[in-house]
């Protein structure tokens, strides 16, 4: 079950494997390969409805 307030996330990617471009033109993706279990524990616990802010260097 959803929960009423949005959670907040700060994702970050290397330019050379996904950079901001690339998400501006898909809108949507898929994030996976992601080796640290913490990182891929948190994704896991994302909800429709949460908010992201995403940044590459």
């Amino acid at each position: 079950m959803a929960s009423q307030e949005p959670n907040y996330w700060i994702m970050k990617s290397e330019p050379d494997a996904y950079s901001i471009t690339d998400l501006k033109k898909e809108v949507e993706t898929l994030w996976d390969g992601i080796r640290n279990y913490q990182a891929r524990n948190f994704m896991r616990s994302m909800e429709i409805g949460d908010k992201a802010f995403f940044y590459s260097f």
